[in-house]
């Protein structure tokens, strides 16, 4: 028992967003963040830049604050990671 709650601490700790992560490997890995790249009016998902560009270079572009947006993902994963809990 202890061990499949070590497996799922790590789990969590594996699912972090981070700035410099890709845009396209951000939506691939984690499509449930879809809606905060369109609520920052990132609706570049498909964009040919969103293909090379990393988090922090695509906010950059639109001149949203990255950090903000870094935590906005994570707790989309959280709020996953908290369903599945249950």
């Amino acid at each position: 028992m202890a061990e499949d709650s070590k497996e799922k601490d790590v789990k969590k700790d594996t699912l972090r967003i981070t700035k410099d992560m890709g845009i396209i490997e951000i939506a691939q890995k984690y499509p449930q963040t879809a809606e905060v790249f369109f609520k920052y009016g990132m609706h570049c998902l498909g964009c040919i830049a969103a293909s090379f560009e990393t988090l922090e270079q695509g906010a950059a572009a639109h001149g949203i604050d990255v950090d903000k947006m870094v935590e906005d993902l994570n707790k989309v994963l959280d709020e996953d990671n908290k369903k599945s809990d249950q």
